[in-house]
């Protein structure tokens, strides 16, 4: 099974030496976690909110976040089931100084996750209301909805997913190593994810286009920093 990693990083400044740490620790975490990632990136900070859809899309930049805690990167995880999938996110860096929130995927746009291509995440937001459950006859009609997007951009989604329902997300954070485990998504918000896409666009107009066609409330638009290696 495979599961969503999303990276909840505190804005913290980090000396050249700091920096050099951290990415020593990630190295680290790959050399550990090997062929259970499917995929992942950092992300850079600037987010872009579209909304409204693609006749007259509603564009706001971020930052979203009330406090210094926001999204920082993400992971694809290949699990044989959630323990395993919480095991592989206690070993992330950010679990020590932020959190990471962990969501088993409904069902995926590229399952192989094959193409190393992506360049954005555009991370789809409903609000609690208009979450539909995966498998529902509502859900299935979105489904469509998205099939409609995937002709229509074709070889520019790279991958994607569809996720369970929140109140299957687990939270990890690790404190003085020990690990704390939270039931439900990271924090409280007016939009809860219910998916994601990996597009290819060739800057940041064309991939707010995609974004605006995608049938989601909201779509957090996030540039991949392509620093990974993955």
């Amino acid at each position: 099974m495979q599961y969503l990693a999303l990276l909840i990083r505190q804005d913290r400044n980090l000396t050249p030496d700091d920096q050099a740490a951290e990415m020593a620790a990630y190295e680290s975490f790959h050399a550990t976690a090997g062929p259970a990632i499917r995929s992942g990136d950092a992300l850079l900070p600037a987010a872009v909110h579209v909304s409204g859809g693609a006749d007259s899309p509603t564009i706001t930049d971020g930052p979203f976040a009330e406090g210094a805690e926001v999204a920082g990167g993400y992971y694809v995880f290949e699990a044989e089931n959630l323990d395993d999938a919480l095991e592989l996110a206690r070993g992330i860096p950010a679990a020590r100084h932020g959190a990471v929130e962990v969501r088993p995927i409904f069902h995926t746009v590229d399952e192989h996750w094959s193409r190393s291509d992506a360049q954005w995440l555009a991370l789809l937001l409903e609000p609690p209301e208009g979450v539909n459950t995966p498998g529902s006859p509502e859900w299935q009609a979105e489904a469509g909805r998205h099939g409609e997007f995937a002709a229509t951009a074709g070889d520019q989604i790279v991958g994607g997913a569809a996720l369970h329902d929140p109140a299957t997300a687990t939270t990890v954070r690790v404190r003085n190593g020990e690990v704390l485990l939270t039931d439900g998504p990271f924090a409280e918000s007016a939009e809860i994810a219910t998916g994601f896409y990996l597009l290819t666009a060739a800057d940041r107009e064309q991939a707010v286009k995609l974004a605006s066609m995608i049938p989601a409330s909201v779509v957090e638009v996030r540039q991949l920093a392509k620093v990974s290696g993955i």
